[in-house]
């Protein structure tokens, strides 16, 4: 930006310098309106030139930025699904493992009581 407002400035002051030349010089007002014509042109031209020039440069930063935005919005989805998924098998896991102490402490506590029984029959 610091650039496209100097070449802004430089244009300006260029066009006030010349304008300023051309009504101290010693022509005659139809010579002087003429090139004062010439050169408002010129300096037309050229500030519509240098804005095309910054429009297309914030075009193309505005690209930039968008493209990068979705890549790291697109990474950032596939980290998500990436510990979604991790997680998922860690539950499942950890689900399995409950349900296999679930089943040995119910065969424990069925051979507990067995032999409770056994061992208060044996008794009588």
């Amino acid at each position: 930006m610091a650039k496209g407002k100097f070449a802004l400035g430089a244009i300006i002051g260029a066009a006030v310098g010349t304008a300023v030349g051309l009504l101290t010089a010693p022509k005659s007002g139809k010579e002087t309106r003429a090139e004062l014509k010439v050169k408002a042109e010129t300096a037309k031209k050229d500030a519509l030139d240098k804005a095309e020039d910054l429009s297309q440069e914030v075009s193309k930063r505005a690209t930039e930025a968008r493209t990068k935005a979705e890549k790291v919005a697109a990474d950032a989805k596939t980290t998500a699904e990436d510990v979604k998924a991790k997680a998922d098998a860690k539950a499942a896991e950890l689900k399995a493992t409950a349900e296999d102490y679930k089943v040995r402490g119910e065969k424990a506590v069925h051979g507990a009581v067995e032999g409770a029984k056994k061992g208060f029959n044996e008794k009588k």
